[in-house]
């Protein structure tokens, strides 16, 4: 366990730095995309698939990158992949087609795969398992801060250059964080001693015949789904198109949704923490988070753009209580399988944050265009109703499926 605060610093700001720069990629679209759709041309649908490809890059590497980090350790893995993701933003910067787009996108996607990931698994390895909810939650405040850095800033950046300048900066900063990662985290490996690579593939098969995985995970990756596909892109649209917000005004409420953010990362890893302390387990904190998060998303829904600051703010707030569940199953599996675990659950948050994505867009092309170019709010409507309806179906299971008392225990 780290025994020093310097020690403590350099497992957690580098892989902290990763993390800002995760976050800046998915949530950047969401004030670019006026200047993607002017020069590029994009619709409604496109937006969302290149948007998206992101989650689904993503999405797809979590089972090996579960593997990677369980085998090779954090450090090297995400050193490697963040110099993936400096060249996807790069390519991204220059490119002139949708595809060239699509593809510097899909990099990028699969080059920040490990930033939470790997933090977690660092965490595992360092820290004592109580202070996971916390540890967890301040890492996912420097997400929070790299969503703040996409909103206000990156619209101030843009009246300096155009949108590849700032991409063709972020390149460099990420192969900066790659360079950091690699030199300053400490090394400590969790893998058994001479464990064979077929061994750890049935590590998978252990985590994905858990019941107690499987109770858990559709409302955790339905949840994060809405979280992720509304926030990362769809928040700005509906701000202008539903609330009628001009582009500062877009950027100053995006900005205010990621302070909410930052705040309720770090207010539900501290709560978990010591509620835990007093006998209420994280599970029940999850849980509760997650049912005032389902209300946050309802208020968007209402039939009139008042209060929307108001409802954003608890949309950013509750929103974060989706992190928890990792912290979760880290407590639950042993020390060699939590990289499993989690990446096991973020390979479902994240396709269905694709298909969320891309999903409400599609939903959103039904309607036409309004006169001035927008989207109509009734596509809003349908698109944002139809993921608290999936929430709502996982609710149920997570109820109905409560287990006895022979709950398996890895």
């Amino acid at each position: 366990m780290a025994n020093s605060l310097g020690h403590l610093l350099r497992v957690f700001l580098p892989f902290a730095l990763g993390y800002f720069l995760s976050y800046l990629f998915r949530t950047i679209n969401a004030v670019i995309a006026p200047d993607l759709v002017r020069d590029i041309g994009l619709d409604p649908a496109s937006l969302g698939l290149l948007t998206s490809v992101y989650l689904l890059a993503f999405g797809a590497f979590q089972l090996p990158l579960g593997l990677l980090l369980d085998r090779f350790g954090p450090r090297r893995v995400e050193a490697g992949l963040l110099t993936i993701a400096a060249a996807g933003a790069f390519l991204f910067s220059q490119a002139t087609s949708f595809t060239g787009l699509l593809v510097g996108r899909a990099l990028i996607g699969l080059g920040v795969s490990a930033c939470l990931m790997a933090a977690f698994k660092a965490f595992s390895l360092w820290f004592e398992p109580r202070r996971l909810p916390f540890a967890n939650g301040v890492q996912m405040v420097s997400g929070g801060l790299g969503a703040l850095a996409a909103t206000r800033p990156v619209e101030a950046a843009l009246q300096i250059t155009d949108w590849r300048g700032v991409f063709l900066f972020i390149a460099g900063l990420t192969l900066v964080a790659a360079i950091v990662i690699f030199f300053v985290v400490p090394e400590r490996n969790s893998s058994q001693p001479g464990e064979p690579f077929n061994d750890q593939l049935r590590g998978i098969g252990t985590v994905l015949r858990s019941r107690y995985f499987w109770r858990i995970a559709p409302w955790a990756f339905t949840a994060q789904a809405a979280y992720l596909s509304i926030y990362g892109l769809w928040s700005g649209p509906w701000l202008r198109d539903v609330a009628g917000f001009e582009r500062d005004a877009v950027a100053n409420t995006l900005l205010a949704i990621s302070v909410a953010m930052i705040c309720g990362y770090f207010a539900f890893g501290a709560l978990a923490e010591r509620l835990s302390r007093r006998g209420l387990t994280p599970l029940t904190t999850a849980a509760t988070g997650l049912f005032l998060f389902l209300a946050a998303q309802s208020l968007l829904l209402l039939p009139f753009s008042d209060l929307a600051l108001l409802r954003w703010l608890l949309f950013g707030f509750f929103g974060t209580a989706a992190i928890l569940p990792y912290a979760i199953l880290s407590q639950h599996f042993p020390p060699n399988l939590t990289g499993r675990a989690n990446t096991a659950l973020n390979l479902l948050v994240f396709f269905a944050a694709f298909s969320a994505q891309w999903g409400i867009g599609v939903i959103i092309d039904f309607w036409p265009t309004t006169e001035t170019g927008g989207y109509a709010v009734a596509g809003y409507r349908a698109g944002f109703g139809t993921t608290i309806i999936l929430q709502i179906l996982a609710i149920a299971w997570f109820i109905f499926s409560a287990p006895d008392n022979t709950e398996d225990r890895t």
